[in-house]
């Protein structure tokens, strides 16, 4: 292994732990893929930092890059949130691999890759806006009555929302929808108030 390989691993490693388990781990608990996370960015750094070493042309290095982006996640217990998280440490394990030579760039993009995704997936800005696919046991002949059927159930106040699908013989709608929750009363002093036992 060359001196810049033994130098890109650590940064490799630390970068990737600190996205799966510092941001991804502590923010969504799913042990699942945070290992799934650090064993692809670490075989797409061992692959890339052969190519290196073989001098392989950069173009063998993308067309990998390619073959694993069209890799599809298909669960349906996997959102677009752990696909952005999975590309990253896709990207991470090239451009460490590949950019060993190049230490000050390496690092730069590594560090903007991950304040990226700790900005983008930021619980301030992840919260304002959720996505449901919600099954009703009623068919609503107008989109008024079904907007507001949504926001009692969701208790939350619904941006826009799609009829995926409608049932008439079972009489249910399958309704896309995309709302922000609405938030929580602030209790009054009263309510706060402990009462006191009888001496």
């Amino acid at each position: 292994m060359s001196l810049a390989l033994a130098l890109a691993l650590p940064v490799n490693l630390f970068a990737i732990t600190v996205l799966a388990c510092a941001i991804y781990y502590r923010r969504h608990h799913r042990t699942d893929l945070a290992l799934a996370y650090v064993a692809l960015n670490v075989g797409v750094f061992a692959v890339s930092a052969l190519m290196l070493s073989q001098q392989v042309s950069l173009g063998l290095a993308f067309g990998l890059f390619g073959v694993l982006s069209i890799l599809r996640l298909r669960s349906d217990q996997i959102s677009q949130r752990d696909v952005g998280y999975y590309f990253t440490a896709l990207a991470l394990g090239l451009i460490n691999g590949i950019g060993a030579s190049r230490p000050t760039a390496m690092i730069s993009l590594s560090v903007l890759l991950i304040a990226t995704m700790y900005v983008a997936d930021h619980p301030r800005l992840a919260n304002r806006s959720r996505h449901r696919i919600v099954i009703l046991d009623t068919v609503h002949r107008g989109e008024a009555a079904l907007a507001a059927d949504l926001e009692r159930r969701l208790d939350a106040e619904v941006r826009k929302f799609e009829v995926v699908d409608t049932d008439y013989v079972r009489e249910t709608m399958t309704v896309d929808v995309r709302y922000r929750p609405l938030p929580a009363p602030v209790a009054s002093p009263a309510d706060r108030t402990v009462p006191v036992g009888r001496i």
